[in-house]
C-alpha cells in the first residue's frame, strides 16, 4: 500500500458517529496547524481513486487545491471540484483558481493530473451538505476534502458547525483543511 503521508503530515481523529463525539473531535482538531482526517465507524475505507472537493464562495477554499494536487500527483487520484451554484462569481473564481493551480503543477512536474469541474445544485451555504450526500448516495468517491469553519457563530454553537453534518453523513473519510493564515500546506 502506498503511504502518502508521514504521521507528522496530518492528524487522524477516529470517533464514533454520534453528534457529540464528532463535535468533540472537530473541536479537538480546530487549532491544528495541519489538515486532519476524521473517521467514523460508518465510513468505508478503500484505496484513493477519486476525491470530491466542494468549492464555495469563501476565499480560503483555494487552500484545498494544494492538498488535492499533491494527492493527485502522489496517488494518481482524480479530483472532482464541485462548484457552488451561487449568483455571484466567487465560487466560480475559486474553482478556476484551483484548476489553474492543478494545471500549473501538472505542467511543471510533467504529471498527468486528472480533474473535473462539476456544477452543484446548492449554493455555498448548503454545499457541504450536498457533497456529503453525494458520498452517501454512491460509491464514486473515496475521500471528501472540506474546509473547516474559521470562526463559530451563534448558530454554529447552537446547531453545530457546517462540517459536523458532512462528517456524520459522509460514507468516506473526511479530510478537513484549516483556513488560517499559518495553514500547514504540502508544498509542490
Amino acid at each position: 500500500m502506498l503511504q502518502l503521508f508521514d504521521n507528522e503530515d496530518f492528524r487522524i481523529q477516529q470517533c464514533p458517529n454520534t453528534r457529540r463525539d464528532v463535535r468533540r473531535a472537530l473541536d479537538a482538531c480546530r487549532d491544528e496547524r495541519r489538515p486532519y482526517l476524521l473517521l467514523t465507524p460508518d465510513m468505508t475505507r478503500r484505496p484513493l481513486r477519486r476525491i470530491l472537493v466542494p468549492v464555495s464562495m469563501l476565499e480560503e477554499e483555494t487552500y484545498k487545491g494544494e492538498i488535492c494536487t499533491w494527492l493527485a500527483r502522489k496517488a494518481g487520484v482524480t479530483i472532482d471540484l464541485l462548484c457552488a451554484h451561487d449568483y455571484g462569481s466567487s465560487a466560480r473564481r475559486n474553482t478556476e483558481r484551483i484548476a489553474t493551480h492543478i494545471r500549473a503543477v501538472a505542467e511543471q512536474s510533467g504529471t498527468d493530473i486528472r480533474y473535473n469541474i462539476l456544477q452543484a445544485r446548492k449554493d455555498s451555504f448548503h454545499l457541504m451538505r450536498e457533497a456529503a450526500d453525494a458520498t452517501h448516495a454512491s460509491d464514486t468517491y473515496d475521500l471528501l476534502v472540506l474546509t473547516a469553519s474559521r470562526e463559530y457563530g451563534l448558530d454554529d454553537w447552537l446547531f453545530g458547525p457546517p462540517e459536523l453534518y458532512a462528517v456524520r453523513r459522509s460514507r468516506v473519510p473526511v479530510l478537513l483543511v484549516n483556513p488560517r493564515a499559518d495553514l500547514f500546506s504540502l508544498c509542490d
